[in-house]
């Protein structure tokens, strides 16, 4: 029996569906500041799905623009603008960055309660003890499928193939507070097929076409393919031999169609949350005002 094929479209528009209408019925004004630098196409996909995504649910979409020789100080000055800026919700940069550009040095300035791709080391950090934080996009989406097919992690065999700062490491942490077992592997693994052939659930986030082949599979796994690459006919693909996997798994994401759109439906997520978690902030700076104003004081 084939294993049964996800599908993320649905599962992204049934979180954007709830999204919208908690935005609706709040009178809210989420605000998502999207920073694009240089014209690399897929950066300029991304950016464009998220931004059509905000408009499709009522979050304001302030989009920044830069050319490939952007300086560091421009995206910078920008960042430390938007930070105090009360009405932006969330701020994402879009990666990759020219060379020119610290990685590390503009996700570290943006304010971890406006940073909505969960990458700041304060949202890692809280995500890896389970605390209350922006979790990243893509694990996040990744946990919500395996919510909403009712899969049980505790005490399952997981095996996360690639080990990025953006997918790998954050989801296997936030899987190792659900009691999952994880087992990372990345290029220097020996063996990688001894690994992925006892995962219950396997995980790859590599970004190489059919790096994951039939034999590398374990009866009646569940595969989720987070990889994603433009074949020689530019068409899209994942990690995963999806067509001969799927003979032998219990359940498959594709690629298209997979993860990807539950990750555009995160971002959104977290940027409701953002402005419900500025907005509780601003009703309390205004009630301090007001009992200033009166001569009272709220114990």
């Amino acid at each position: 029996m084939a294993a049964r094929v996800f599908d993320g479209k649905k599962l992204a528009e049934k979180i954007k569906e709830k999204i919208a209408k908690e935005i609706k019925e709040k009178n809210l004004k989420p605000k998502l500041s999207l920073i694009l630098v240089g014209n690399d196409p897929a950066s300029q996909v991304y950016v464009k799905k998220k931004h059509e995504a905000c408009q499709e649910i009522g979050i304001i979409s302030d989009q920044h623009f830069f050319t490939e020789k952007a300086s560091e100080k421009e995206i910078t000055e920008l960042i430390e603008i938007l930070n105090k800026d009360p009405e932006v919700s969330g701020i994402l940069v879009q990666l990759p960055l020219p060379e020119q550009i610290s990685v590390k040095k503009v996700i570290n300035l943006i304010l971890p309660e406006k940073d909505v791709d969960g990458f700041h080391p304060v949202n890692i950090g809280k995500a890896s003890i389970g605390q209350n934080c922006f979790f990243p996009a893509t694990p996040l989406g990744i946990l919500r499928l395996i919510e909403e097919e009712k899969i049980e992690l505790q005490g399952k065999n997981v095996v996360i193939v690639g080990t990025s700062n953006i997918v790998g490491k954050p989801l296997g942490l936030m899987l190792l507070n659900k009691n999952a077992t994880i087992t990372y592997c990345n290029k220097f693994t020996k063996d990688l097929k001894e690994f992925t052939k006892k995962a219950d659930i396997l995980i790859s986030a590599v970004g190489k076409p059919k790096l994951i082949t039939k034999d590398m599979v374990k009866k009646n796994a569940i595969v989720i393919d987070v990889g994603t690459t433009r074949n020689e006919t530019g068409k899209l693909t994942g990690d995963v031999d999806f067509e001969e996997v799927k003979k032998t798994a219990l359940f498959i994401t594709p690629v298209p169609g997979g993860v990807g759109p539950l990750t555009v439906a995160c971002l959104m997520e977290n940027t409701l949350k953002a402005e419900k978690q500025s907005f509780k902030k601003r009703l309390s700076k205004t009630s301090e005002i007001n009992s200033d104003c009166t001569g009272e004081k709220n114990d």
